[in-house]
């Protein structure tokens, strides 16, 4: 029997989710307020975005989610700790949640961006997909930002020039 979309994106979520946490364990706590440019977020800030995914997600899939009332994002936590444990708690409350919904549930719509200033239907599975892909995205950001800061970047999908294979 082959896997459900839902399982395939649960799979997907503990692995990219295990990729991250291994960049942000890597990540120095006193580089933690580092900005590559003075309009950049700090890394701090940056690895707050990924529990503010992870809570846009989960909102989206329990049927909450309404962007309308959403206002501003809430601020990071004060300490590098603190995100790590925020980063943690989040990603395991998604997947707990993702594995007690039906498949069914997962296919109905929310609304949410498509576009510049367009908001449309999207499927809670397509939004969590979005969210993971931004996940993604946002550690490609840190880990230049880990670079930049002189510390050693892990192998991600790969060897790394300072993890090689062979």
């Amino acid at each position: 029997m082959s896997a459900s979309p839902k399982q395939l994106l649960i799979a997907a979520l503990k692995d990219e989710t295990a990729r991250t946490r291994r960049l942000l364990n890597a990540f120095p706590a006193s580089a933690s307020e580092m900005r590559p440019h003075a309009t950049s977020q700090s890394a701090r800030e940056v690895a707050h975005t990924l529990c503010i995914e992870a809570g846009v997600s989960m909102a989206a899939v329990n049927g909450t989610l309404d962007l309308s009332k959403m206002g501003a994002m809430p601020p990071a936590p004060a300490t590098w700790s603190e995100v790590l444990a925020a980063f943690d708690g989040a990603y395991a409350g998604l997947i707990g949640l993702l594995e007690q919904t039906a498949d069914a549930e997962l296919d109905k719509a929310v609304t949410f961006m498509t576009g510049p200033k367009q908001m449309g239907p999207v499927p809670k599975l397509a939004l969590v997909q979005f969210m993971l892909n931004d996940q993604i995205h946002h550690r490609g950001q840190l880990s230049v930002y880990l670079r930049m800061s002189g510390s050693k970047v892990p192998s991600i999908y790969g060897p790394s020039k300072d993890e090689p294979w062979m």
